[in-house]
């Protein structure tokens, strides 16, 4: 359950009506769903800045149309109307909105999946259904090790590694034993999936300034002195959503303030994999600070959830193993042994070779179409980070994209800060085809045309 983020829709004459639209806009784009509270009332007067029967004059409207509801002694929660199904947000034509890697023909995944998993159950089925090693086996150590040496010095220690089911997972356990009850940083805009932990483990997240390189060293520095943070979280490589790579002076800046005011480092790089040119890891230039975690699902394909965990010491591989244990206990024996056999026979590199590839002609095909308009991408990326024109508030464009048959994802949902800013995250890679991504890039560049709001007096 989330609290809704207040805010005021820019298009409003008066203040109460942009409260009500900016919360309408916020059920409809599905930032906020049944079952989630809303604020105090005096708690949104006081951030927003007006008083209270401006606020409540606004939720009256929202409660008029059925879409909150008064709990006596618990507070105002999100409902769904009794005439509308369950998903009040309609689901939408085309998805851009989960970032995913594209499945070309070249890649030959679901050829390659049938085999693989044929060839290995062939071989010795009962082994791939009984639990195994809670670190992952010694062949899939190794070969994590293998397919982690680019971005360091050399193949990392074995014994510093744990494969575990998936990256979602191993960020949890790793927030666990480093942060729980406590305080991590993390840019401005970061991953919903950090988020999500965080209120899990009531775990307070300290906002980073950010700029066309990632995180902003100054910034870290100065949560360091004033926060006491226990760690930092930092996707280096095509950051979500900024698509941001740090370049090797700045991933050296910051382990050297982490160092400085040892503070742990929690290092996600799913799409370092996608770089046309590798880059050292920050775990390579503070391996006693960093948990340095690897995905597959985001350089191959969701369904091979098997994630690969280098942990500063291999005493934190047994913590981090326990503590997989008691949510998840690793990753599935046959999709880790399939992922084992594709990387000592260089199956996965060639996979990944083919999905840059496709995701290279994606991003050609976004720049020809968005031409008139200003965002950030990676060459390689999966996805990119669109600023909206003046007129346009992200959840509310994103709220009329979906009514439009277009899923897209705003700005809000990344923020960690005050001001998230208006933009909206499009990924290119879940689009079944070109073909179709082109038809959802035409149909974005026309909604961003659309003088659909203007800036009203707000008294």
């Amino acid at each position: 359950m989330t609290l809704w983020k207040p805010r005021i829709a820019a298009n409003a004459r008066y203040k109460h009506q942009g409260i009500a639209d900016a919360l309408k806009a916020d059920i409809a784009a599905g930032l906020i769903k049944a079952g989630d509270a809303l604020p105090p009332q005096r708690e949104i007067a006081r951030e927003l800045g007006v008083d209270l029967t401006t606020v409540t004059r606004a939720l009256n409207e929202i409660r008029h149309l059925d879409l909150i509801e008064a709990r006596t002694g618990a507070g105002t929660f999100v409902k769904i109307p009794p005439d509308q199904p369950a998903t009040a947000t309609p689901a939408a034509e085309l998805d851009l909105s989960m970032n995913i890697p594209p499945q070309p023909h070249e890649a030959g995944l679901p050829g390659r999946i049938a085999h693989g998993v044929g060839v290995l159950l062939a071989g010795a089925p009962n082994h791939f259904l009984s639990y195994q090693e809670s670190t992952g086996t010694e062949a899939s150590r190794q070969a994590a090790a293998q397919w982690l040496a680019p971005r360091f010095s050399a193949a990392p220690a074995v014994d510093r590694l744990v494969v575990a089911g998936g990256a979602q997972s191993a960020l949890f356990a790793i927030c666990s034993l480093v942060a729980a009850r406590s305080s991590i940083c993390a840019g401005s805009m970061s991953y919903p999936g950090l988020k999500s932990v965080a209120a899990a483990l009531d775990l307070a997240i300290h906002p980073l300034d950010m700029d066309e390189h990632g995180i902003i060293p100054d910034s870290f520095e100065e949560c360091c002195r004033c926060h006491l943070p226990k760690a930092l979280y930092v996707i280096p490589s095509i950051d979500n959503p900024t698509t941001a790579t740090m370049p090797l002076e700045r991933r050296q800046a910051i382990a050297d303030i982490a160092l400085r005011h040892k503070v742990t480092i929690i290092e996600d790089d799913p799409y370092a994999e996608l770089l046309d040119q590798p880059l050292p890891a920050i775990a390579a230039l503070a391996p006693g600070l960093t948990w340095h975690v690897s995905t597959l699902s985001k350089c191959a394909a969701p369904a091979l959830r098997v994630a690969y965990v280098l942990c500063p010491s291999a005493l934190d591989v047994l913590r981090l193993a326990s503590s997989l244990r008691a949510s998840n206990p690793g990753a599935s024996p046959l999709l880790a042994a399939l992922a084992t056999d594709w990387i000592e026979t260089g199956t996965l590199r060639q996979i990944t070779l083919a999905i840059r590839a496709e995701s290279r002609a994606r991003q050609f095909l976004a720049s020809a179409v968005l031409k008139n308009w200003t965002y950030a991408a990676d060459p390689s990326g999966h996805h990119l980070w669109l600023t909206l024109p003046v007129q346009w508030n992200a959840s509310e464009f994103a709220a009329i994209a979906r009514r439009s048959g277009l899923g897209i994802v705003p700005a809000l949902a990344f923020s960690i800060g005050p001001s998230p800013g208006e933009a909206v995250r499009v990924s290119l890679g879940a689009a079944p085809d070109r073909a179709r991504l082109e038809q959802g890039l035409v149909l974005l560049d026309r909604l961003l045309h659309e003088p659909q709001f203007t800036t009203g007096l707000i008294v």
